[in-house]
């Protein structure tokens, strides 16, 4: 097949976002299929050098069609928005000039489904539509769209989406149900998770050992818990400060080390500061390569993945939680949900109190200091990293989505 892929936020290994689209392309290519992006430079520009307007490269087989374009994780939810209105018109324009067997789009942001539409409608072929996050429930939930007539609108845009696509994709089962439930039928809808890249996270513990020697030496010993990811409204970091703090009562033998960019980072350094436990058994750093939290994985006894009480979240398929699995270490979340389920089922971590952060560091304590417990975690992780959310799996699922499509 010819595949025309649709993703705003499109990344490889040396950024430091999610990179999903790029794996599941790569594998499509060694299939030999001919991919080709409409992306924006997001989460690429530090890597290539980007004239304004569109730039074409091509990186592991896979042609990218990128749209120079200034992105922050700070950037408000306003200036977002005009951000996804003026890709996705500019994005329908040059798709238009590309020739393709069918149409992936993913999502985030739901505007994506605007060229993808179009495009299907006048090149008359088959489009298949990704849903990452629920939206616009989501930023309904957590308060940032409020506006009646924009509420209305995005709404609209989500049924259209869904109703104009032939095949759908969700990356959790409480997405897959969200796509049902807007009259979908069950059978166009397929689970495909975000999965396990272990040919890149499964590495000798000598890294992450030699790691915590050579540039943390401030874990001197000490259990370390990692959150890799975003500081936003959605992802109250501050649980994390506080949870530091609630350990630092029970003995200063577990250090907690948060990785990231966002709105919410300046507030949560303070408060750490505040409550005494910045640099004492609670640390913050700048944002890095995917390749370097291969390392950090490897040094870690805990990885995090953190939302705030928000039952929209729950669906989220986090790669937080993926890379974990795929690197054999234990992961610990605060929300509830699909995740929690797994986690609980499958005993590869815990599950921690969002509202209790005493009750949550006594959890972490018993876990990783109980060595049974901790080593059974650990064989869980690789069990489902290799046999149940493989990355070949999941872009196998991708494929044959694809391909259906197209047969239909």
């Amino acid at each position: 097949m010819k595949i025309l892929y649709l993703h705003q936020y499109f990344a490889t290994p040396n950024s430091s976002a999610g990179t999903r689209s790029y794996e599941m392309a790569k594998r499509f290519v060694k299939n030999g299929h001919d991919v080709e992006f409409i992306t924006s430079s997001a989460f690429i520009s530090s890597q290539f050098h980007f004239h304004q307007g569109w730039n074409q490269l091509e990186l592991d087989g896979i042609k990218l069609n990128v749209l120079h374009m200034a992105y922050s994780n700070k950037d408000s939810f306003f200036n977002r928005i005009i951000k996804f209105i003026n890709f996705s018109i500019r994005a329908t324009i040059k798709a238009l000039t590309i020739k393709s067997d069918v149409v992936l789009a993913t999502s985030t942001p739901l505007t994506i489904a605007i060229p993808a539409v179009i495009y299907s409608k006048i090149k008359n072929i088959p489009m298949v539509f990704e849903v990452r996050d629920l939206w616009p429930e989501l930023p309904i939930a957590i308060g940032v769209l409020k506006n009646p007539v924009a509420i209305k609108l995005a709404k609209w845009l989500e049924v259209f989406a869904y109703k104009n696509a032939k095949r759908l994709v969700g990356l959790s089962p409480g997405m897959c149900d969200g796509i049902i439930q807007k009259g979908i039928a069950p059978e166009l809808v397929t689970l495909a998770t975000n999965s396990c890249d272990t040919s890149l996270f499964d590495v000798s513990k000598d890294i992450g050992i030699e790691y915590k020697l050579n540039k943390w030496s401030f874990v001197n010993g000490r259990k370390l818990v990692v959150y890799t990811g975003t500081f936003g409204l959605i992802n109250n970091i501050k649980y994390m400060v506080e949870l530091a703090l609630s350990s630092l009562k029970l003995g200063n033998d577990i250090c907690f080390v948060a990785i990231g960019d966002g709105m919410q980072k300046n507030d949560v350094v303070r408060y750490a500061e505040e409550i005494g436990v910045l640099n004492v058994n609670f640390y913050v750093f700048e944002p890095v390569a995917k390749t370097e939290i291969v390392r950090l994985l490897s040094a870690a006894d805990l990885s995090l993945s953190l939302f705030g009480p928000i039952k929209e979240m729950w669906h989220n398929s986090a790669n937080k939680l993926f890379d974990a699995l795929a690197s054999g270490t234990p992961i610990a979340i605060n929300y509830g949900g699909w995740q929690q389920i797994l986690i609980e089922e499958n005993q590869c971590g815990v599950v921690l109190n969002p509202y209790d952060t005493e009750l949550s560091a006594s959890i972490l304590h018993e876990f990783l200091y109980d060595d049974e417990q901790y080593q059974r975690a650990k064989n869980a992780c690789h069990q489902l990293a290799y046999n149940e959310y493989s990355r070949d799996f999941m872009a196998k699922k991708l494929e044959d989505t694809l391909v259906r499509a197209l047969n239909d």
